[in-house]
């Protein structure tokens, strides 16, 4: 049966981060814009969804960004379940989470564990944890966001730049090069191998995250998926889970169609092989 015209496209699970709300880099309107046309069962809000640096500094809001709160609310009492994850830039709403706060419908949590309609185990939380930057040098992390703050400036101008003369349509100045050094700090850190032995120590398939505002579905290793939101200051970008537990990266911007799906392989369907083998020694032990 066709979808009707305009109705919103339905998803199983939506993961949406980095909004940013609060400061003059959200795209506050295409967050409000993509949360109408799509819906889904679960709705994860995967950190920093508020900037608490920027609003901490310089207080800056838009009817746009009530416009999410309230778009966000009205999927909560429809029925969606709605949960908050807090992340470096909101580390502020974490006093709230022992006291089981619940704004609305949402639940409000450091972390929490998705099983897809496949059966897989995915730890869903914004990532920060896993940056050895933010825990470890925290002045380098806010002069890493003043920095990219200014190149998004710069990046702006250069679009301008751009399609007046219409040179390179598209390119974003301040993606390539955050995109780039995260990658590298990415590496340098170990944020993949912090990812990778979290979720064999915990018997998890993968990690769903953000924080790096660079959206992707990528294989960690042994079957172990990494999956990232990507942002809303710049990507415009979310995760969706359809009914078969396949999840992709889709797009609100028009001009960047969505990433095709990953197929999960039969081992990342698995848990990592060494909790296999205690498993197998268990049953063993349990036979004898």
């Amino acid at each position: 049966m066709a979808r009707a015209k305009n109705a919103p496209v339905k998803h199983r699970t939506l993961w949406l981060s980095d909004m940013h709300l609060g400061s003059p880099g959200c795209k506050a309107g295409r967050v409000v814009t993509f949360l109408r046309q799509n819906d889904c069962d679960e709705l994860y809000l995967v950190g920093d969804i508020f900037d608490g640096w920027k609003l901490k500094n310089r207080f800056y809001w838009t009817p746009d960004h009530t416009r999410v709160i309230k778009a966000v609310l009205a999927k909560a009492r429809r029925g969606t379940k709605v949960y908050y994850l807090t992340g470096n830039h909101d580390a502020f709403m974490r006093q709230f989470v022992g006291n089981k706060l619940k704004l609305g419908g949402v639940r409000l949590m450091h972390e929490v564990v998705h099983v897809t309609a496949d059966g897989r185990k995915l730890l869903v939380t914004h990532g920060d944890r896993f940056d050895a930057v933010v825990r470890n040098l925290p002045g380098l992390a806010f002069a890493g966001d003043f920095a990219y703050e200014m190149l998004l400036k710069l990046s702006d101008r250069l679009g301008r730049l751009q399609e007046r003369f219409d040179i390179a349509p598209g390119f974003s100045l301040s993606a390539f090069l955050k995109t780039g050094v995260k990658g590298l700090v990415q590496y340098l850190s170990g944020f993949d191998d912090a990812i990778y032995y979290e979720c064999r120590r915990r018997g998890f398939n993968g990690v769903i995250c953000g924080h790096t505002h660079h959206a992707e579905v990528r294989q960690v290793r042994n079957g172990i998926v990494s999956y990232n939101c990507g942002d809303w200051v710049e990507s415009c970008s979310a995760l969706a889970e359809d009914a078969h537990g396949r999840i992709r990266v889709v797009h609100a911007l028009p001009d960047r169609p969505a990433l095709a799906p990953l197929e999960p392989r039969a081992a990342a369907l698995q848990p990592p092989r060494k909790l296999r083998a205690d498993a197998a020694a268990n049953e063993v032990q349990s036979a004898a």
